[in-house]
């Protein structure tokens, strides 16, 4: 994405220095808490998913009671609950547990993980995904249904159109991209070495879910690697270690499994292959100077 950037941020170093989008009048984060509230409300009087109500209260209110915890310990006077809310309703969208309590500790460990696990003032998870593969190995009354979606190509296909908005808006629909590419040739290219029809691979991508993590969860710009060239290995290696633990170790949730291990080399990748940090809005401040979640 081309910059615009201004005499002052010239003097920045470039590692410092915003992405500025040409037409970005909004805060992305508005787009993803609109589609995601919007898939929520689908989801739950459409498909009749199996989150309760309750449940989904307390996850949103844990969030937002943990950010605005995190932001006073962390000495930031202003609240901000944007980035809360887009991982409490990721989490009401994903997260199955019959226990409040245990609903409401995922809240809180997603949004502790942002100002906790930082490398060079950026978190190296995404929140939702690390509080998902933390709760999941802590604990046996947590659990991810890949299949809750259905998969009817018409249902992915409006996901992915809302999903596009929203990587489109957060300048990351490159990583988004990459992955469906790479999973995509991944699991036809398994079918035509085994001499399997493809439906069985097209089937396997006619899944909400794979959509979901693809626009909502592995696009987050605050944890993705810094340039592009750096994005789309990343990309490729999420792709290829979802595939290695689904037919090699032959575990469910694969793309969760696979994004919380692959994040841990976004530092490196990020050193090897430096570029711009992301910025939410053009004039927010550097991230050494602040630690915004």
């Amino acid at each position: 994405m081309n910059s615009l950037v201004s005499t002052d941020a010239a003097a920045e170093p470039a590692l410092d220095r915003p992405i500025r989008a040409r037409r970005r009048p909004w805060d992305p984060r508005l787009y993803q808490i609109a589609t995601l509230a919007g898939l929520f409300t689908y989801g739950v009087w459409w498909l009749h998913l199996e989150v309760q109500p309750p449940t989904a209260l307390v996850i949103i209110a844990s969030v937002l009671g943990a950010q605005l915890v995190c932001e006073r310990l962390a000495g930031r006077p202003h609240f901000d609950p944007r980035s809360a809310l887009i991982s409490g309703l990721s989490l009401c969208l994903l997260l199955r547990t019959d226990s409040p309590a245990v609903a409401m500790l995922a809240a809180v460990v997603a949004i502790a993980s942002k100002f906790t696990v930082r490398v060079r003032g950026k978190h190296v998870f995404n929140p939702t995904n690390f509080a998902l593969v933390v709760m999941m190995l802590a604990t046996q009354s947590v659990w991810v249904s890949p299949g809750q979606w259905g998969s009817g190509a018409v249902f992915a296909f409006l996901l992915a159109s809302a999903g596009g908005l929203v990587v489109n808006r957060a300048a990351r629909a490159d990583v988004t991209g990459a992955f469906l590419v790479s999973y995509a040739a991944l699991l036809v290219g398994r079918s035509l070495w085994l001499g399997e029809p493809l439906a069985i691979p097209l089937h396997r991508l006619e899944n909400g879910a794979l959509v979901l993590f693809s626009f909502f969860m592995i696009s987050d710009p605050r944890t993705t690697p810094d340039s592009r060239a750096g994005r789309i290995l990343f990309a490729g290696l999420v792709a290829l270690g979802a595939y290695v633990v689904q037919f090699w170790l032959f575990r469910t949730n694969s793309l969760l499994w696979s994004l919380a291990v692959c994040s841990l080399a976004v530092p490196l990748i990020d050193l090897l292959l430096p570029g711009p940090r992301y910025r939410w809005k053009p004039t927010e401040t550097s991230p050494r100077e602040r630690n915004p979640a």
